[in-house]
């Protein structure tokens, strides 16, 4: 049976950090020696352009390896893989919109996870950058994922996404896969300086502590993100000594040394 374990990034609010936290959480693994794999599932393709990939470039792609699978023609995820900062990653495609139109009826939750399997052994994690809906190409990741990892501003906004977000994996854990946790909450773009910000983070530690892990590391906001993404790096090779990075290296340690711990009313 294999080690790995399968981490989707979601939440349907954008601009929360998903893709940043998918990148660079991956790359932190990654830099403490561990096996991993990361999946762009957004048809946006953001985590493909913030690793300096074009994903018109790619005929294999998460979309093409959906498609293949929806048709129930043979599936090789590894023709898709590609490597960057020591990491494998599957990259996403507009066309994914339209995979997505495809997905209707019984038993189309499940297609991701038939495209995993086979190189799941692979890996110690694989990293499923969700897009910020709660349509069926989230059900699929939810469905082929071990815990489910919740980026989130210190928001009103955010916090109601989580809501909803919770309804749904209540729901898969009823209907589709009893097995899924919560990996966490993290609290992203955090800035200390303002009042609404630090009492938002109390009140997301008052609503949801007693339930659900919320990581000690939180990442603090810092252009320094964004200017990774444009030049297509992680912030470890971007800005390796500064705090998101340190904070992202901290999450790691959070991620791997301890085990998810189960929402009780999710």
């Amino acid at each position: 049976m294999s080690n790995c374990k399968i981490i989707a990034v979601s939440l349907e609010k954008g601009g929360v950090g998903k893709t940043a936290t998918t990148l660079n959480l991956g790359a932190a693994l990654a830099r403490a020696g561990k096996r991993v794999l990361l999946v762009d599932f957004d048809p946006q393709s953001s985590l493909t352009v913030s690793l300096g990939l074009a994903p018109e470039d790619h005929i294999e792609n998460i979309a093409a390896l959906m498609r293949d699978a929806i048709s129930e023609k043979p599936i090789d995820a590894s023709a898709a893989i590609v490597r960057k900062e020591s990491m494998d990653v599957i990259s996403g495609h507009i066309e994914l919109s339209a995979v997505e139109l495809s997905l209707s009826g019984v038993f189309c939750d499940h297609f991701l996870g038939s495209i995993l399997t086979p190189v799941r052994a692979r890996y110690d994690y694989i990293l499923i950058d969700c897009a910020p809906s709660l349509g069926m190409l989230t059900i699929n990741a939810l469905a082929a994922a071990d815990s489910v990892l919740i980026p989130m501003q210190a928001q009103y906004l955010s916090a109601k996404g989580v809501e909803l977000l919770l309804g749904v994996i209540f729901k898969m854990r009823k209907r589709i896969n009893p097995n899924l946790a919560i990996e966490g909450i993290l609290i992203t773009m955090r800035d200390r300086r303002t009042r609404h910000g630090r009492e938002m983070v109390e009140a997301i530690k008052a609503a949801y502590g007693g339930n659900m892990r919320i990581f000690e590391t939180e990442i603090p906001a810092s252009v320094r993100v964004s200017e990774a993404a444009a030049a297509g790096v992680s912030i470890f090779t971007h800005d390796p000594v500064g705090g998101v990075a340190r904070a992202y290296a901290a999450l790691a340690c959070e991620v791997d040394n301890a085990g998810c711990m189960e929402a009780r009313d999710a």
